[in-house]
């Protein structure tokens, strides 16, 4: 099952239930949240968030590909890629979850 943002932020919002929250309120925080992680991974930045886990970065090392319709090498630039290590409650909770 895929759950897109928009319902995590339904999920949220129901769970909250305060009245002094909209539901606007809701989407606007979970966006800040993902902005604020972007932000910090292209400024280089290691997330870390305790019981859940490490967002980082990870330099690719340029590259000879193949185009695989023509066969012709591609050469692939240095690059960033964002990298995510899951903490040991969160891999233990998915253990017992299955």
């Amino acid at each position: 099952m895929t759950i897109t943002k928009q319902q995590l932020v339904e999920e949220i919002f129901r769970e909250l239930s305060s009245p002094r929250l909209l539901r606007k309120d809701v989407a606007d925080i979970v966006q800040k949240f993902l902005d604020k992680i972007i932000d910090n991974l292209a400024e280089g930045n290691r997330i870390e968030l305790r019981g859940f886990g490490v967002f980082n970065t990870k330099l690719r090392k340029p590259k000879i590909a193949r185009n695989p319709k023509t066969n012709e090498p591609v050469s692939l630039p240095p690059r960033r890629v964002p990298i995510f290590r899951a903490s040991k409650i969160f891999k233990e909770t998915l253990k017992v979850g299955s």
